[in-house]
């Protein structure tokens, strides 16, 4: 073999190399987005499932709230039945559920006895400590995207995404994280 020919076999040779390490790059980064949106999806599910006892718990003090209660539990239905959904899809379920428990919680001030009953407060904090952790998942989450994203987008690597399918995919943003009012 001459010169010329090795030297062909070698840059084939090293941009087989360079399009099986992009690939695999690829692979690790989605799954890693993969992995990410579960842990958004398993504190959004936690939040989920602290809205019946939170309910149940404003129902005993707050009777005549009930549309707010109804309209909460039917944010939450919503939100549980869509947990499939893109994170894009999700996120208006999310924020309407998120919208509807941050109202009962601006109207439990109205509710003196409410807001020192040693469940409601321990409700509150659970809900608290979650919001605190969706909103780390959510960032972690994004950061996972934007890199996938910036690898899809960019050159050479953008020519391995498009030969393989890789797609971009979609940030997680939610309008505000519910928070209890801040008594004063």
């Amino acid at each position: 073999m001459t010169p010329v020919t090795w030297a062909l076999v070698g840059v084939g040779a090293l941009l087989l190399v360079s399009l099986l390490v992009m690939y695999n790059r690829f692979v690790r980064q989605r799954t890693l987005v993969d992995e990410s949106w579960g842990g958004i999806d398993v504190e959004l599910t936690r939040r989920h499932d602290l809205i019946p006892q939170l309910v149940d718990t404003v129902k005993g003090y707050a009777a005549h709230e009930q549309a707010l209660l109804t309209r909460l539990v039917e944010a939450r239905e919503a939100a549980t039945s869509h947990h499939t959904d893109s994170p894009a899809h999700r996120q208006g379920y999310e924020d309407s559920l998120g919208g509807a428990l941050q109202q009962l919680l601006a109207r439990v001030e109205a509710y003196p006895d409410l807001e020192a009953s040693e469940s409601f407060l321990a409700l509150q904090d659970e809900l608290t400590n979650t919001e605190d952790r969706i909103a780390a998942s959510r960032r972690f989450y994004n950061g996972n995207v934007r890199a996938y994203n910036t690898r899809v987008r960019t050159f050479p690597s953008n020519l391995v995404a498009a030969v393989f399918r890789f797609r971009p995919r979609e940030f997680f943003e939610l309008r505000e994280a519910v928070r209890p009012p801040v008594a004063g």
